[in-house]
């Protein structure tokens, strides 16, 4: 059985984005990536942004447990999420490579 994370109401998935960008940021130190993983996002975000901008407008998704807040027509915790996601990769894949060498 799954915990019901929706008790957080509003602010489930910023609290989401705050958890999972948490352990993207520990990976990420651990690993000495930050840098790395700073360049990854600049270069995707903007592809990122055009991308979930689009999604949203045309409805192909909508977000129900958040804040409400948004940000140049997208609400905050995508641009978390945009930021979160590859932060997490890198911090994954250089963990992986980090024990291998």
């Amino acid at each position: 059985m799954r915990p019901d994370i929706s008790v957080f109401g509003r602010y489930t998935y910023l609290l989401t984005e705050v958890v999972w960008g948490t352990v993207a940021l520990a990976l990420l130190s651990r690993a000495g990536a930050i840098r790395r993983a700073a360049a990854t996002v600049a270069a995707l975000y903007p592809i990122a942004y055009v991308w979930d901008w689009y999604t949203l407008e045309v409805g192909v998704f909508d977000i129900k447990l958040r804040t409400g807040q948004e940000l140049l027509g997208i609400p905050v915790e995508e641009h978390l999420f945009m930021v979160v996601v590859p932060s997490l990769v890198v911090g994954i894949h250089e963990t992986i490579h980090e024990y291998r060498s």
